[in-house]
């Protein structure tokens, strides 16, 4: 870089937020609860291998989630489709009303296993002495008001000082300092350059004044480059998605001259 970051941009999950953890901490209270009489009741669930059904649940929501992204399902119908897949494979099923309140339930447990990576604070606190003046943004494929939800209670919504951008690029607080860029209000998902494009705009700075960092190689380090940003990958090693491993790293070869990075205590280095 010739110039210092004036914007840095985040991933939301498996970047800031324990996405995978949440998801496997859900799916396992569901998994159990699966054995107990009521709506929802599938014994051969209840009973199946955990680690299966953690694998194969991820397996849904990268499948069906991306139908979502893609305008296949709409969101709800991505959940209906989710649950639906699941109990079938273990010879329940469920039309849609009790696939959707099921995922609610699910759902109680994902909230309640949201949490931070460890690294989040101490590098937010790094980067502002690194890089005074820096402004925080979070680029997701995500739905806006359940993205708002989680960073408000992961407590990082106050902290980021961030405010939504619309469909239409008018900007709910411009007041605030950071930006919530999601790709369910925006209409189009990353790695198109124009969700990297809207960011930008939404600072009032040019592309090539952001850096982007995220988990997934195509579609986060990849996507911010190819829009003109600084693309950051990264690799948490272990605590990356076995899926998203898979599907973002495996299948796409690492540029040499792509910087990876394996904490975000990293980051400040490639800032300046």
């Amino acid at each position: 870089m010739t110039a210092p970051v004036q914007v840095l941009l985040f991933d939301l999950d498996d970047t800031l937020m324990a996405h995978t953890a949440a998801v496997e901490a859900a799916i396992d209270r569901a998994r159990e609860r699966a054995g107990d009489a009521g709506p929802w009741h599938a014994a051969a669930l209840a009973a199946a291998d955990p680690a299966a059904i953690r694998r194969r649940w991820h397996e849904l929501e990268h499948e069906h989630y991306h139908r979502y992204l893609s305008g296949e399902l709409d969101y709800l119908g991505q959940r209906v489709a989710r649950a639906s897949d699941l109990f079938a494979e273990h010879g329940v099923t469920l039309d849609e009303s009790a696939a959707l309140a099921w995922f609610d339930d699910y759902l109680l447990g994902y909230r309640d296993a949201w949490a931070l990576f460890d690294d989040v604070l101490p590098a937010l606190d790094a980067i502002e002495r690194a890089a005074p003046g820096i402004r925080f943004g979070i680029i997701t494929n995500g739905d806006l008001a359940f993205q708002t939800d989680k960073l408000h209670r992961i407590d990082l919504w106050n902290r980021l000082d961030l405010t939504p951008v619309r469909a239409d690029a008018s900007i709910d607080d411009a007041a605030r300092r950071g930006r919530l860029i999601a790709s369910g209000e925006i209409g189009v998902t990353k790695p198109d350059p124009r969700i990297f494009e809207a960011a930008a705009a939404a600072f009032g700075v040019a592309a090539s004044a952001c850096a982007y960092v995220g988990d997934r190689l195509r579609t986060d380090a990849l996507g911010a480059r190819d829009a003109g940003m600084l693309g950051l990958w990264l690799d948490r090693g272990a605590a990356r998605n076995a899926i998203t491993d898979v599907a973002e790293g495996t299948a796409v070869e690492l540029p040499a001259d792509l910087p990876c990075v394996t904490s975000l205590l990293e980051l400040p280095a490639h800032l300046t």
